[in-house]
């Protein structure tokens, strides 16, 4: 009887040692073995309440593990099934078992870029946000004038987040959401801000208003070297007590009845008053016109020393400067009444110069 039972037991023990051997060979060779040697590309989404399992056998469906049972108890071998997180992702499929869980539990979803170029405002930002499928225009110009959403990061009641909305390239996912979007827009240029503000050569300017002149430099030129100069005409007007006169602040001011940036003035534009028609009012427009990027920011703060007063463009992206209306008015004749001047000239001429003078890449 005893040895009956002995028998019994080795043969359970050997039986045991034989399905451990097995599930142990099987375990190892799921997890050291490829779905495919092929490294091809497969974007899959883990939605809000997905179950893990249901997250597996999509997976093997995809071709991205070889089974759906086995990948599921290695993750709860893993302790990882609770730390999948929604997103979007990036796989290939002949990466390894422990790859794809890594990249389920990161969190880190496939990002696009967003780029807001120097000068655009929140009606043209908008536009652009629709554009290329990340939200609505609706939404994001709801958000970039939340008063709770702009005191909490400004400190300030202002109307909205223009000018606040610093120019640069931006990763967004799917689940960016468009609060945080601008959220992240304003923090950057409070780094940008308080990383130059220091630099600072003028006084008795708040920052809304030191922003709201940048806004308007960035408007009026596209070249660099001239932003301190167009500063310093600014500033000097300031100072005489001149209207500024700028044409770009006649086009926000129509924006702001339309909801839309349309580039186009008329003689009466010159006339209608509108709280932006710097034609019409003293001084600053109430809020700045656009977002500008770091070299107007510091053109504003840093003007150069001068005494011109005027400015006209030359037709292809750059002005001419004059101290007084007389040289002003034979600018004006030589470069905006004379129709040769004019011919065959476009504010392209500058983007063209500055594309040429990039290095070749080697």
């Amino acid at each position: 009887m005893k040895k009956s039972v002995l028998v019994l037991l080795s043969s359970v023990v050997a039986l045991v040692v034989a399905v451990g051997a097995v599930v142990g060979f099987l375990a190892y060779d799921f997890a050291h073995k490829r779905p495919s040697e092929v490294g091809q590309e497969v974007v899959y989404e883990v939605a809000p309440g997905t179950a893990f399992n249901t997250i597996a056998k999509d997976l093997e469906n995809k071709g991205l593990v070889r089974n759906a049972t086995f990948f599921s108890l290695y993750a709860r071998f893993k302790n990882e099934r609770s730390k999948v997180k929604v997103g979007e992702y990036l796989f290939r499929t002949n990466m390894l078992p422990d790859e794809v869980l890594s990249v389920l539990v990161s969190g880190k979803s496939i990002a696009r870029s967003f780029t807001v170029s120097e000068g655009l405002s929140i009606y043209e930002i908008a536009d652009l946000y629709e554009k290329e499928k990340f939200g609505t225009a609706a939404e994001f110009l709801s958000w970039a004038r939340d008063g709770k959403l702009i005191n909490s990061l400004l400190g300030e009641n202002l109307e909205s987040l223009e000018g606040y909305l610093f120019p640069e390239t931006y990763m967004l996912t799917k689940y960016t959401d468009t609060k945080t979007l601008i959220s992240n827009m304003v923090k950057r240029f409070l780094y940008v801000y308080n990383e130059i503000a220091p630099q600072s050569e003028i006084q008795g300017f708040t920052r809304n208003q030191i922003v709201t002149l940048a806004s308007i430099i960035e408007k009026e030129t596209g070249a660099p070297e001239e932003r301190p100069l167009i500063s310093s005409i600014f500033h000097n007007r300031l100072n005489r007590k001149m209207k500024l006169q700028t044409d770009p602040t006649i086009i926000y001011g129509k924006a702001e009845k339309s909801g839309k940036i349309v580039i186009n003035i008329t003689r009466a534009d010159l006339t209608t008053p509108t709280r932006y028609n710097t034609y019409v009012i003293d001084g600053l427009p109430p809020t700045p016109i656009a977002n500008p990027g770091r070299e107007a920011l510091l053109a504003a703060m840093k003007p150069a020393h001068t005494n011109f007063i005027f400015f006209v463009s030359k037709n292809d992206g750059t002005h001419i400067f004059s101290e007084d209306y007389k040289a002003h008015q034979k600018a004006v004749q030589s470069f905006q009444m004379n129709s040769k001047a004019r011919e065959g000239h476009s504010w392209r001429e500058l983007k063209e110069k500055k594309t040429s003078q990039v290095p070749a890449k080697h």
